[in-house]
């Protein structure tokens, strides 16, 4: 099982000298929250019976992708990842030049985790129908796909439109980094199922992962898409009989915050490493 690392519950002024440290002890992949903007008035949660927002209209926001391009060129191995990128809120054309961008400048180690977000305000600052959010995300990614494969697309659909473009240069990896997509509801199984290369649950609880996968694998199946998938899900470990039980349940990579305050982060990473990684 793989194990990477969240940042969202680090503070920024200690993202950069972490990566290079998770790099360094041989964590398999960095992971980044992203929002675009956050208003003041918020409402609802991503997290299952929890009504209040989980981030503070003022917390510090940056841009995912230059964060991450920035890691890219002080770290040597380590992947690195959105958890999850708002890819809804944006012309695809903007995500697919910064996703290519990142993975040249990475030498392929993009994990590009989506979502359709949870935060209807920050759709409303955008002027965009939060309505009409899975279309979109669905839409946005396959004009990415095609703009990641094909020498010429054109495209002519409910949200976007466009009369024949190039886009140069190809990401590094064939097709383009893979995507997870994020969330629990049916419509996120589908996308992760049918568009995607991954699935980020969120609150499905451990003992219904292997049932949820099964349930990706046989809309897999009758898609004909036979690709490898990889179940990303943020957890803890305590013992070796914790890895095996996540490993049960189909988890392919966990992605884990060894520490309570940020300051305890590079002991609580260089502990966790000695016990749990090869």
């Amino acid at each position: 099982m793989k194990i990477g690392v969240t940042f969202a519950r680090l503070r920024p002024a200690l993202w950069v000298e972490t990566a290079e440290l998770c790099d360094a002890l041989g964590y398999e992949s960095v992971w980044l929250p992203e929002h675009l903007v956050l208003p003041v008035h918020q409402s609802g949660s991503p997290y299952a019976g929890v009504d209040h927002p989980p981030v503070r209209a003022d917390a510090p926001v940056f841009d995912v992708f230059t964060m991450l391009a920035f890691f890219a060129a002080r770290t040597e191995r380590i992947r690195l990842g959105t958890n999850v990128y708002n890819i809804g809120l944006r012309h695809p054309f903007v995500t697919a030049r910064a996703v290519a961008t990142l993975d040249m400048l990475s030498g392929g180690r993009v994990e590009l985790g989506v979502g359709a977000s949870w935060l209807a305000e920050e759709w409303d600052a955008t002027g965009l129908d939060f309505a009409t959010r899975g279309g979109r995300v669905d839409e946005a990614l396959d004009v990415c796909k095609r703009l990641w494969t094909e020498p010429e697309i054109e495209h002519k659909g409910e949200h976007f439109a466009f009369a024949p473009v190039a886009f140069e240069p190809k990401p590094v990896q064939a097709g383009g980094p893979p995507i997870s997509v994020g969330g629990d509801a049916q419509p996120a199984l589908r996308r992760a199922a049918l568009r995607g290369d991954g699935w980020i649950p969120m609150n499905t609880p451990v003992g219904g992962l292997a049932a949820a996968r099964a349930e990706i694998a046989a809309m897999r199946s009758e898609a004909g898409r036979d690709g490898e998938f990889t179940v990303t899900v943020m957890g803890a470990l305590s013992s070796p009989e914790d890895v095996e039980a996540y490993e049960r349940a189909g988890v392919d990579r966990l992605v884990v915050f060894p520490w309570r305050r940020s300051d305890e982060a590079a002991d609580g990473l260089k502990q966790f490493a000695e016990t749990f990684l090869p």
